[in-house]
């Protein structure tokens, strides 16, 4: 550009910066609700950027009026502080972008009227025009800074919950302040009742909404192939995992453990006894409660017990072939689960009564004892350790 342009400018750039920002900071508080509405700029804040960025974007219209690549200065820092700033402050990226184009209208005012006559037409419209480029410029700079330092965010939130998370199932959690700042990152509320979910796929997206539905607050993570959540309970715990487990429903590919924990603190216990509720599950669809499999619980949280148990008690049987080891063990299994009713066991087998009274009265040999009626407790334990694999 012509000679006195670059002299307007450099006039422009010592004088015009502080008018500039008064004006501008007044007219952004005025026009932009954005910055007046949500009080997380404070005013000394606004004040500086502003000052810094209609510096700078004079600066960056001085070296375009020179013929000077914009890109290639080290002039982009106030937008891209600005943007940085702005991310972590939590105001919408929208609102940044209008007080810059704000500004820009602001700073081609003053141009437009210092210059009078001392500009030809001509030379006004081109310093016009690459006046629009430094500041749609600069909004982009703004743009990815704010950008970048939302994903570095984003970034710290996710590891800090990563760490909570483990904290808690670690049982390294205190109480006070730390447990009512692990609630408030979690979403959950502190010092009460949450349900303990522990699953070995992943959690039926209906799980959360529906919760979210009823008003129930709950936080997930993933762990392994499956996930640990925590379910606010504060009212009804037991009605609360009846809830989930209703929620969750029978999905192919993932199954859950439901306990109780009194409130955070408590939440490693709750984690172990849910785990324990999706082991003593083995095979069942669905999330099960911890207190509907607590003598499977109990037998595998006893596995020295179990074994010695199962050996007591089936040990002759468990000793047969395997064809013949299988049969019997269905047939002990229907047996015990019919209260001692051969017709019963029998439609549950899919076979005649007088098979059943057969196969009972073989059992009755290898067992040394008699199985008429319900099965003695310890017979019937030694059947769930068996087929939970506790042995």
């Amino acid at each position: 550009m012509r000679g006195e342009t670059r002299s307007f400018l450099a006039e422009v750039r010592a004088g015009r910066v502080e008018p500039i920002t008064e004006v501008l900071v007044a007219t952004i508080v005025e026009e932009n609700p954005g910055y007046r509405g949500t009080g997380v700029v404070p005013p000394a804040d606004l004040r500086e950027s502003c000052r810094a960025n209609v510096e700078r974007v004079l600066e960056l219209l001085a070296v375009s009026a020179d013929g000077r690549d914009p890109q290639a200065s080290p002039y982009f820092d106030a937008a891209r502080a600005t943007g940085r700033r702005r991310a972590e402050q939590g105001l919408p990226l929208d609102v940044v972008l209008r007080s810059f184009r704000i500004g820009g209208r602001l700073v081609w005012d003053d141009l437009n009227e210092l210059a009078g006559d001392r500009l030809p037409a001509e030379e006004l419209r081109e310093l016009g025009s690459r006046l629009w480029v430094v500041v749609d410029e600069s909004s982009a700079q703004v743009a990815a800074a704010y950008h970048e330092a939302e994903a570095a965010t984003v970034r710290a939130d996710a590891q800090l919950r990563a760490e909570l998370w483990e904290a808690l199932l670690a049982g390294r959690l205190r109480g006070g302040a730390d447990e009512v700042d692990t609630a408030r990152v979690l979403g959950v509320p502190p010092r009460t009742p949450l349900v303990v979910v522990v699953s070995d796929g992943p959690p039926p997206a209906r799980v959360e909404a529906g919760l979210a539905v009823d008003g129930i607050a709950s936080a997930w993570t993933p762990r392994g192939r499956g996930a640990v959540g925590v379910v606010a309970a504060p009212d009804d715990p037991c009605g609360t995992a009846r809830r989930v487990a209703t929620l969750w429903g029978t999905p192919p590919d993932s199954r859950a453990g439901l306990a109780v924990a009194g409130r955070l603190q408590e939440v490693e216990r709750g984690h172990v006894e849910a785990g324990l509720a999706l082991r003593a599950a083995a095979g069942r669809p669905g999330a099960t409660l911890l207190d509907d499999v607590l003598p499977d619980v109990l037998l595998l949280t006893a596995p020295a017990l179990a074994v010695r148990l199962v050996e007591q008690r089936l040990g002759r049987v468990l000793a047969l072939p395997a064809p013949e080891r299988d049969l019997l063990l269905d047939t002990l299994e229907a047996w015990v689960a019919a209260a001692g009713s051969a017709g019963a066991a029998a439609s549950a087998l899919h076979c005649h009564r007088n098979t059943v009274l057969n196969r009972v009265r073989r059992l009755e040999a290898l067992l040394g004892q008699e199985l008429s009626g319900p099965a003695p407790v310890e017979l019937a334990l030694a059947l769930r350790a068996h087929r939970l694999g506790a042995v």
